[in-house]
């Protein structure tokens, strides 16, 4: 789904990403994963378009991704970050059916889907006509999800779209997702900070640091395996979380 070759990006004197190569196949799911500053969020950024890298490029279904169908491309994606991303002067409706309005979707089609991504995410009804003020952090980040839904694109984008919830509503939704992901099987690249939750989600883990990828696979290959002493340390870090996993570290 996603041929990335030799991709380098910097933002003056800082080189963001360095030389990365990675396939991401169809229907995979993937989640970036390393300290704050690696680049995890610039390559997820640059997968949908809204940055272009300095050298190499992105193959997405076989077409280079680039300024001339970009927008084509950008409608078989959906993206979630953190805070949603959501308008707040609309209501939780307006802001899921935005872009179906726009591709002028007949008002019999934009019910027929909110009614199926509200049973997807468990979004009840009455919470459709409120703004996001009126909802709660995980209803704010549902909204996020069912609009990135909204279009069945065939790629779903996060971007530590659970990073800025409590501890119990980060861990319902993560059952969620987990869920979500196995029902639609659409390819899906998670940026996350948290390695059990990599782990808990993501069918591969990329890890990376100052801009290049360090290791990728299984957690259990970087538990067994690592590839050198920053995997060790980055592991071993998180191992509190890894024991909710039953994972040893």
């Amino acid at each position: 789904m996603f041929e990335i070759d030799r991709i380098t990006k910097r933002y003056g004197s800082s080189l963001a990403l360095d030389g990365i190569r990675l396939r991401i196949a169809r229907g995979s799911t993937t989640a970036l994963i390393g300290p704050s500053g690696c680049g995890k969020s610039t390559l997820l950024r640059i997968l949908i378009g809204l940055i272009e890298p300095d050298v190499g490029h992105v193959r997405f279904d076989g077409q280079m991704l680039e300024r001339t169908r970009i927008r084509a491309q950008r409608q078989r994606m959906g993206y979630v970050i953190q805070q949603g991303g959501l308008f707040p002067h609309l209501t939780a409706r307006e802001n899921v059916v935005l872009m179906a309005r726009f591709l002028k979707w007949s008002s019999d089609r934009i019910e027929s889907r909110l009614s199926e991504l509200m049973e997807l995410t468990h979004f009840p009804r009455a919470g459709l006509d409120r703004y996001l003020t009126e909802l709660s952090g995980g209803q704010n980040q549902r909204v996020g999800l069912m609009r990135a839904l909204m279009l069945d694109p065939e790629v779903l984008l996060l971007d530590e779209p659970l990073g800025a919830l409590d501890p119990m509503i980060r861990y319902e939704l993560q059952e969620e997702l987990k869920q979500i992901f196995a029902t639609l099987d659409k390819t899906v690249v998670l940026v996350t900070h948290d390695l059990a939750e990599a782990a808990f989600l993501g069918e591969t883990i990329v890890l990376m640091r100052a801009g290049r990828i360090v290791q990728s696979g299984s957690l259990d290959g970087m538990i067994r395996t690592p590839a050198d002493p920053f995997v060790e340390r980055f592991v071993r870090a998180q191992r509190s979380h890894l024991t909710a996993l039953g994972a040893e570290a």
